[in-house]
């Protein structure tokens, strides 16, 4: 069978009229990885048990019992715990790490029968913008795989771009959903800071890093958003955060009533493509003929966030990368005879375990990181950048009074050739509108917008909307309209 266009929630109405079976859909979408995958290294693994969890799933479907998720084939970023599955984080230092828990997100999908395909390809530890950083090779994109797909969430969206998954879960830590879904022409959210646990995701920089949807639709969005957002007492950094209404009153605020703000001067800056200015254009007023009111906006000190992202996340990346040492778990150069590799004493293990375990963008974020936190440091990089990250958020929490939405480009550029970028910095750019959602910790999406035609091929290009703490049924009210769905 061919799913092409399929979505969670037709795929929701063929399982519960019996029209398909669990097994059936699971099939289909093992088929599409095996014939697929081989190109385009989406899967670092598809689990052995994905029939047998197919089975479970008919089960409760056939006992009546299904909830939203039950039977839908999702895939998992490799950096997501599954108890007695391996989750690397496309890292040579945890290459063959088995999960001796499950993360909370991951079960709440297990809770509701969903069939987890297999772990996705990623940036090592989440660091990077094309999963050229992985320790196990690139992710092509799916649209046109002499192109990357994003990153760090490269492997999750091209598996749903590419029919390898009917929905996948990725980490955003400054972009790392948002923007390989508008690489590969798919949705992705990007949730409040701690609306989902984060228990049970390998931490990159932690008061940054949410996990996330990517699917095809907002609607599918939505459902797996809903599925897995609550509190966790296994997260005290985790928010129970109702939805505030749509309605005021008992008169619908909607399309008409909701203001969208659009900070028109950061379109001016060097680096953004035409073809992105063009589509942003063009995004605008789509969303006027839709009803929404536009509003200029002025946000004077959002130009910083690249710099304020690109010190705290180092920082926090310094920090959580010293657990692997070499001792508590995975990789550990420990004076085997057998190894040139051999330790003579604990700092060798330390030096050589993460020098052979970690990739040079590990190495190098640790190395930026540590230089921010250290002594005679520490008051001009990090204190300064702690500073700045207050008076952005200030910003943004001003214009959420007067507008509903800000609305960007996820990314200045559509997705580029393996290998053309070489420079770090030239991959940070990428990320220049999208981190300012995770230095504000507000919700966050991206919606596929247009393409960009070059060397005669067509490259999706994708919008981002911004809404207050809480607010993701704004974006989920607006991505519909925009991209008309039911």
């Amino acid at each position: 069978m061919e799913f092409k266009n399929l979505t969670i929630k037709e795929a929701r109405t063929l399982l519960d009229k019996k029209e398909i079976s669990a097994v059936e859909l699971a099939k289909s979408y093992l088929e599409n990885i095996e014939n697929k995958n081989k190109e385009l290294n989406v899967f670092l693994e598809v689990y052995d048990d994905v029939l047998n969890q197919a089975e479970i799933a008919q089960k409760v479907i056939d006992n009546r019992e299904a909830k939203e998720l039950t039977g839908i084939p999702l895939a998992i970023k490799d950096n997501i715990l599954i108890k007695g599955k391996k989750a690397s984080s496309a890292s040579k230092i945890l290459e063959n790490y088995i999960a001796i828990y499950t993360a909370t997100a991951a079960q709440k999908l297990i809770n509701q029968n969903v069939v987890f395909l297999g772990r996705t390809n990623m940036d090592e530890f989440a660091m990077g913008s094309s999963t050229e950083n992985s320790a196990f090779g690139v992710t092509k994109n799916p649209l046109d795989p002499s192109r990357v797909a994003g990153g760090s969430s490269g492997g999750s969206a091209a598996a749903v771009a590419g029919n390898m998954a009917l929905g996948a879960l990725g980490s955003d830590t400054g972009g790392s959903v948002r923007e390989p879904a508008s690489f590969c022409g798919v949705v992705g959210l990007k949730p409040t800071y701690g609306s989902i646990s984060r228990y049970g995701l390998i931490a990159m920089g932690s008061s940054l890093d949410v996990i996330g949807p990517i699917s095809k639709t907002v609607s599918d969005a939505e459902i797996i958003f809903n599925a897995i957002k609550g509190k966790d007492k296994y997260d005290s950094t985790s928010i129970t955060s109702p939805l505030t209404p749509l309605l005021d009153a008992g008169e619908g605020k909607r399309r008409g009533n909701l203001k969208i703000g659009v900070p028109y001067h950061i379109l001016d800056q060097d680096g953004i493509g035409e073809d992105t200015k063009k589509n942003i254009t063009e995004a605008i007023n789509k969303l006027k003929n839709l009803g929404f009111e536009i509003q200029d906006i002025s946000l004077p000190d959002i130009d910083k966030s690249l710099a304020v992202y690109y010190i705290v996340m180092p920082a926090e990346v310094s920090s959580n990368m010293a657990r692997f040492d070499g001792i508590k778990y995975g990789l550990s150069v420990d004076g085997n005879p057998s190894t040139s590799l051999r330790a003579s004493n604990l700092l060798e293990v330390y030096k050589k375990s993460r020098g052979d375990g970690f990739g040079k963008e590990v190495r190098r974020r640790i190395i930026l990181g540590t230089y921010v936190l250290s002594s005679g440091y520490y008051d001009s990089y990090y204190g300064k950048a702690m500073l700045a990250r207050k008076i952005i958020t200030e910003e943004f929490n001003n214009a959420y009074k007067k507008v509903d939405a800000i609305l960007t480009p996820t990314t200045p550029f559509p997705a580029w050739e393996i290998g053309e970028k070489k420079t770090p910095l030239e991959n940070y750019l990428a990320d220049v509108f999208t981190v300012s959602a995770n230095i504000v910790g507000c919700p966050a999406i991206s919606l596929p917008s247009g393409f960009s035609k070059i060397d005669g091929k067509d490259l999706s290009l994708g919008i981002q909307l911004m809404a207050s703490h809480g607010q993701e049924n704004i974006l989920f009210e607006i991505g519909k309209s925009f991209l008309n769905e039911n």
